[in-house]
């Protein structure tokens, strides 16, 4: 079975034109499936269960269903009834894990999201480590997945019950009206990163996230001390507080060298699937006023992507161009050359939420807190 992902990886790198170290690519797949065995495994037990299925199971029409949970047209209450019991019982947008350590219950938590949580690295290990320790408190999780449509409209998801909600977790929302109706509530709450310049915000709910400007100081300062003097920033900086935040480092590291910051060798394009697309970004490079010695990325993934398209351009990493990321992902050790970046905690960070969010929920009116978890650089082959 090992043998088989592990030409399955290879091939799948080779389409994406990600060069892999031969001599250790073995040793290197192996570790990256151990670590993502947690993940393939939830992304199986999360299997997304669709309207339709829903209204297979009632015996409706998708569109009374889709009534139901965007808060349009009429439908009969004992009909909305009907279709919420049945996307509880089958899982729609939602995911539960019950208490297993000494069969004590103490209430259920709703995990709020507007991404695939499990879709990227970071929400795979932070839901990990959350669900581990919360289950240790004795508390259910259930996960809901906020729509676009309910985003604009600042509703919670149809199948969250606040009677029945003991306190929130808000991970990958990056909307400031939402959260801000979230904290309304009143219900202990806790948000993972946040919409731009969040930190300096009053929000009313404790806050939890990555160290970012000190560790994306340090990965350019390691690449101005290898040479580069012109240096461009990838990703949106608006995305989310993270985001900016690792902007700011990248900033504060140009400014202390004297060097300044050229937004017009940056790739700061709104957040979007085009960057992942070769193509998109090949054009991006080819309207530069000039090629940076360096690019620093705002994540990983970012980073991947770009070297893709810089190899697609002939260009050496990091002999003609360095490339660093931010996340500390598994593929960052795949890609040939190996990926410079900062690991971010993302496991440790899922148990200290869970513990930060139990305390909220036993001291209500105790001052709220905002916490940055370390994250640590790590030095790779795509910096010199």
């Amino acid at each position: 079975m090992l043998t088989i992902w592990y030409l399955h990886i290879v091939n799948l790198l080779l389409q994406f034109n990600l060069n892999i170290r031969y001599g250790q690519v073995q040793r290197q797949v192996e570790a990256w499936l151990r670590e993502t065995s947690e993940r393939m495994l939830l992304h199986m037990t999360l299997k997304r269960v669709t309207m339709q299925e829903i209204a297979d199971a009632c015996g409706l029409s998708r569109n009374t269903v889709s009534k139901v949970f965007n808060g349009r047209g009429s439908v009969p209450e004992s009909t909305k009834r009907m279709v919420i019991n049945k996307a509880r019982q089958l899982g729609y947008y939602q995911y539960s894990i019950a208490d297993t350590v000494g069969g004590r219950h103490n209430g259920n938590i709703a995990l709020l999201t507007q991404q695939k949580l499990l879709s990227h690295s970071f929400g795979t290990y932070f839901f990990t480590g959350f669900t581990n320790q919360i289950s240790q408190y004795g508390y259910s999780i259930q996960m809901h997945e906020v729509s676009r449509e309910e985003l604009v409209d600042k509703r919670l998801p149809a199948s969250l019950n606040t009677e029945q909600t003991t306190a929130i977790l808000g991970i990958e929302l990056f909307d400031r009206d939402y959260i801000d109706m979230v904290c309304s509530l009143k219900i202990p709450t806790v948000f993972v990163d946040g919409y731009v310049r969040a930190g300096k915000s009053l929000l009313q709910c404790d806050y939890i996230s990555m160290e970012n400007v000190t560790s994306e100081t340090a990965i350019v300062n390691h690449a101005i001390s290898r040479g580069a003097k012109r240096l461009g920033f990838v990703g949106d900086i608006d995305h989310c507080n993270s985001f900016y935040e690792r902007w700011l480092g990248f900033c504060s590291a140009l400014g202390e060298s004297g060097i300044p910051v050229d937004r017009d060798c940056c790739i700061l394009a709104k957040d979007g699937d085009y960057y992942g697309d070769t193509a998109w970004l090949l054009r991006q490079l080819a309207g530069l006023p000039y090629m940076p010695d360096a690019f620093v990325c705002a994540n990983d993934f970012l980073a991947i992507r770009l070297m893709a398209a810089l190899k697609k351009m002939g260009l050496s990493i990091p002999g003609d161009i360095m490339v660093t990321g931010f996340g500390g992902s598994p593929e960052s050790t795949v890609v040939e050359p190996a990926l410079t970046t900062a690991r971010i905690p993302s496991n440790d960070i899922g148990r200290l939420a869970a513990s930060i969010l139990t305390k909220r929920v036993q001291q209500p009116d105790f001052p709220y807190q905002w916490t940055y978890v370390m994250t640590t650089p790590i030095w790779r082959d795509s910096t010199r």
